[in-house]
């Protein structure tokens, strides 16, 4: 009887860790002083910062070869996704990814951090498969987004960033997010709010 429910707890507990996100273990982060955490209505843990926090310096190879810096886009709200082709949820976002990026327009920039994959043919795939309609920085070894340690979890993937006009990141959203989440956060962060 121990046996059956000792496989059953880690039964339960593989399966509540696959559907919340790629990610492994909690990240650090989550309780500090000044984060308001809430669950979004649908899918990932949303936090605003406050106060917010200045988001590193990020720049690197694009998936299609182009060089591309977080510091390019200021003066413009930006939307940075960190994403893997090889995570499940990373999948499941994609549309509402590209929805969001098109309801909110040309005055909003849209990066993703593509991570771990070694090879880039699969975030190339992933990109072409979901018709990804922004640019992604390839981090295969995950050096760009340890510039955010302290703010995401190297672990916590897919994660999406929202910094606002002057480079400080206003809310993050750890897991997967829904458009009208995103478009939501991404309002809040231009009025203050």
């Amino acid at each position: 009887m121990r046996r059956r429910t000792a496989l059953l707890a880690v039964l339960l507990l593989s399966v509540t860790g696959t559907v919340t996100s790629c990610s492994s273990g909690a990240d650090s982060t989550e309780n500090r002083k000044g984060q308001i955490g809430f669950v979004s209505s649908d899918k990932g843990t949303v936090s605003v910062l406050d106060p917010r926090v200045q988001a590193p310096e990020l720049s690197g190879e694009t998936l299609d070869g182009k060089q591309l810096k977080l510091s390019d886009h200021r003066g413009k709200v930006v939307v940075l996704n960190v994403w893997g082709s090889w995570c499940p949820p990373c999948r499941a976002e994609a549309a509402d990814l590209n929805e969001a990026s098109k309801r909110l327009g040309p005055s909003v920039a849209f990066i993703g951090l593509n991570t771990r994959d070694l090879d880039p043919a699969p975030a190339r795939k992933f990109v072409k498969e979901f018709s990804v309609s922004f640019p992604s920085i390839y981090d295969p070894e995950g050096k760009q987004l340890l510039g955010f340690r302290g703010i995401v979890a190297p672990n916590a993937i897919p994660s999406t960033l929202v910094i606002d006009a002057s480079g400080k990141v206003a809310v993050r959203v750890l897991g997967p997010v829904t458009a009208n989440t995103l478009v939501d956060m991404v309002e809040k962060a231009r009025t203050g709010g």
